[in-house]
């Protein structure tokens, strides 16, 4: 699995092939492929290149999926006895990045899809419960609703 560690908008991502990142908004339309300049990692296996600062002659494609809001974060100042209360919130944009390729600029290889093991569908054994419980329990809810309704009338006649 070959992955790089690149920098966007001042903050470092994990970026590996295949997968998307999430990144600070980038002024990109979507469906649009780039290049991300700032490479400061990059590993395939036990094959470790570290960039001082950065790795030359690593490019790592990608191309923008879409733009995406990040969830709300409510913010309220309050103190008491004061009748101050204050309330604001803030949602992140963010743009959604495929990573397509890491390596070097020409260089043509398959990119290794995680292996995903299928397992054989499972047969669903039904068992319905037996018919003669359920005529048990409509019986015996028959039963307990008979006396009832026969203490109430007895006890309308008597009285009157």
């Amino acid at each position: 699995m070959r992955f790089a560690i690149v920098e966007s908008g001042g903050k470092q991502y994990r970026a590996v092939e295949g997968r998307a990142i999430e990144v600070d908004r980038l002024p990109v339309e979507a469906g649009e492929q780039f290049n991300v300049e700032r490479v400061l990692l990059m590993a395939d296996g036990d094959d470790v290149m570290v960039g001082t600062p950065t790795v030359d002659g690593i490019e790592v494609k990608v191309t923008v999926v879409d733009h995406i809001r990040g969830p709300k974060i409510d913010r309220f100042k309050y103190r008491p006895k004061k009748r101050i209360r204050v309330r604001g919130g803030h949602r992140q944009q963010y743009t959604l990045l495929m990573v397509d390729f890491i390596g070097k600029p020409g260089e043509v290889r398959k990119i290794e899809k995680p292996v995903v093991e299928e397992k054989p569908a499972e047969t669903e054994v039904v068992v319905e419960a037996e018919p003669e419980a359920k005529e048990k329990k409509q019986a015996k809810a028959e039963k307990e609703a008979k006396p009832k309704s026969a203490k109430s009338s007895a006890k309308k006649t008597d009285k009157k």
